[in-house]
């Protein structure tokens, strides 16, 4: 057991202990849908459910950092973003109590999705902004974050030319849209916007109401009409540049960091 597990366990009664065990091998044998739901039932249950948070994270993620760190893993492979864990761990950092404040910053300090780069980007602001639900903040901060990618005359301009994206490194792509999976509990990202575009043939009529850029013949005004929410169409964010019409979102889909 380890020094956290412990802890939880000696600062309980020996009836909150056993109580904390079970809802902990409830929530783990779970199915993901519904361990999403007791993930935020356990948010409102006080200390012990956020106990049982802290150590389902803390297990979750010691799983997640060895398939990381296994030499069979190369920096270019996505790893399958934990969406519990990433729930779990918004839960805790919103419940902002002592005890669970010292935890994720001692445990998790840049959060449960790993920040690779292979261009020496940070992505622990863009992360900040994801977990506390903030969109609109971060969807400004991942257009900055591509123009980062793109290089210094991208920077300049504040936006990406199609024929940049192409040279996008794959791990950076993945790391980025990881983020937004995982903090929107698998609603939004790249990747999802893809799996749309495939689901209607690669037919962008049929995709930008389908996502809530659009409505009939006009298309969704930024920033005002967009939903920054969870409460948005499946893969409405992020807005990948659309403004600046299909090309950029077609290199998107195309690149191969989702093949």
């Amino acid at each position: 057991m380890n020094s956290f597990s412990t802890h939880s366990a000696s600062s309980m009664p020996e009836s909150g202990a056993t109580n904390l065990d079970d809802l902990l091998t409830t929530l783990k044998s779970a199915s993901e849908k519904n361990q999403l739901q007791q993930v935020k039932d356990l948010a409102t249950k006080g200390e012990v459910g956020l106990a049982v948070l802290r150590q389902f994270l803390l297990e979750q993620t010691a799983e997640l950092q060895g398939l990381a760190d296994s030499p069979s893993n190369s920096s270019a492979s996505p790893l399958k973003p934990n969406l519990v864990a990433g729930l779990a761990y918004q839960s805790l950092l919103a419940a902002d109590t002592p005890e669970s404040a010292e935890f994720l910053q001692t445990h998790f300090p840049d959060g449960v999705v790993p920040l690779r780069s292979q261009a020496a980007i940070a992505y622990r602001p863009l992360q900040q902004l994801l977990a506390k639900q903030d969109f609109q903040a971060a969807d400004q901060l991942t257009l900055q974050k591509l123009c980062e990618l793109a290089g210094p005359q991208a920077v300049q301009r504040k936006w990406v030319y199609f024929t940049e994206v192409d040279q996008f490194p794959i791990t950076d792509l993945q790391t980025i849209n990881a983020l937004w999976l995982v903090h929107s509990e698998g609603l939004f990202g790249f990747s999802v916007q893809r799996e749309i575009w495939l689901s209607v043939g690669k037919n962008w009529d049929k995709l930008w109401p389908k996502i809530g850029w659009k409505t009939g013949n006009n298309w969704t005004r930024y920033p005002q009409e967009f939903t920054w929410n969870l409460t948005a169409p499946r893969g409405h964010l992020p807005l990948s540049n659309q403004l600046r019409g299909v090309r950029v979102m077609a290199s998107l889909m195309a690149h191969p960091a989702w093949v």
